[in-house]
């Protein structure tokens, strides 16, 4: 159920677009989902512990559910769907390389997926050539229900290939 709107609209600028938003005092997780109609972060706890929510705001992991969109403010934030290269008309000609990665490393449910996959594409532009013990940091703050963890670093190391490959 939306949040009654307490303040004017306002634009946030999300996946390189700028986009106005209704409720700009509202999670920034619930904007993005039923707003915007970004569905790839994922609700999973709504108290920032889990990290299915994690989005890029300027580059760094946030839990988009902690955060009321408003204080984003003029900072760009990249969600899951931001991450592909796109053509003129939108469609999907190239998946980032962590997202290549954790396709071809599957994992049994995947409802934890957002979160790992952009605290590694943070993880990555920082360092591109990240050690176990780097990845496993990175993946720190994520859990997984299905406990898998060792493929998930799996993933990392390997989207860090992929990353140096292209």
């Amino acid at each position: 159920m939306p949040y009654p709107t307490m303040g004017p609209a306002m634009r946030l600028l999300i996946n390189g677009r700028h986009h106005e938003i209704e409720h700009p005092d509202e999670p920034l997780l619930w904007v993005l989902r039923d707003e915007l109609g970004l569905t790839g972060t994922h609700y999973g706890c709504g108290i920032g512990a889990c990290g299915c929510c994690t989005v890029l705001v300027s580059g760094e992991p946030v839990r988009s559910c902690q955060v009321i969109a408003a204080a984003v403010g003029e900072q760009p934030v990249v969600t899951l769907e931001g991450l592909a290269t796109r053509d003129a008309a939108g469609e999907v000609v190239a998946l980032h390389p962590v997202q290549q990665a954790f396709v071809d490393t599957p994992l049994q449910c995947g409802w934890c997926l957002p979160g790992h996959v952009m605290c590694a594409v943070a993880l990555l532009a920082r360092d591109p050539d990240p050690d176990e013990a780097a990845i496993a940091q990175a993946a720190a703050p994520n859990l997984c229900r299905c406990g898998g963890y060792n493929t998930i670093k799996a993933a990392v190391a390997r989207a860090a290939e992929l990353a140096r490959e292209s």
